[in-house]
């Protein structure tokens, strides 16, 4: 028992502090980025560009370069539901933020996150009619 480091309270705090930073920050972009959903569905009158929720715009953008980007869509979910399993960096030593003993998970982390930011920002601000690239607000 004494290679372990006790986690509680120092390791659930700080998955609390996260979890309630997360959510502040993901209502208050709610509150202020309205989602652009439409109406109800109606043949005669179909919007242009047709935009999904703001959560899953990085997709639809993703998807529009080719059809075949849904399976980099898929490969990237599988990669984090077995990142824990997976051999690509040695076990934690400490709990911490971006720790430098876990560079490779964090680095894969931050550039999916960069990168499904990016797209969402393209999809959302810079798509105009027909899917086209549109600069400008």
């Amino acid at each position: 028992m004494s290679d372990y480091v006790k986690s509680s309270p120092y390791f659930f705090r700080i998955i609390k502090i996260s979890f309630a930073a997360l959510v502040i920050i993901l209502l208050v972009l709610a509150f202020f980025i309205p989602a652009p959903l439409q109406g109800p569905a109606d043949i005669s009158h179909v919007p242009n560009p047709s935009k999904s929720a703001w959560f899953l715009m990085w997709t639809q953008e993703l998807v529009s370069y080719s059809s075949l980007m849904v399976y980099l869509i898929l490969g990237l979910g599988l990669v984090f539901l077995f990142l824990p399993w997976l051999p690509i960096s040695p076990e934690a030593e400490q709990a911490c933020w971006l720790g430098k003993d876990q560079k490779i998970v964090n680095v894969l982390s931050l550039i999916s996150f960069l990168g499904i930011l990016l797209l969402t920002v393209i999809a959302m601000y810079f798509r105009g009619e027909n899917w086209s690239f549109v600069f400008g607000f």
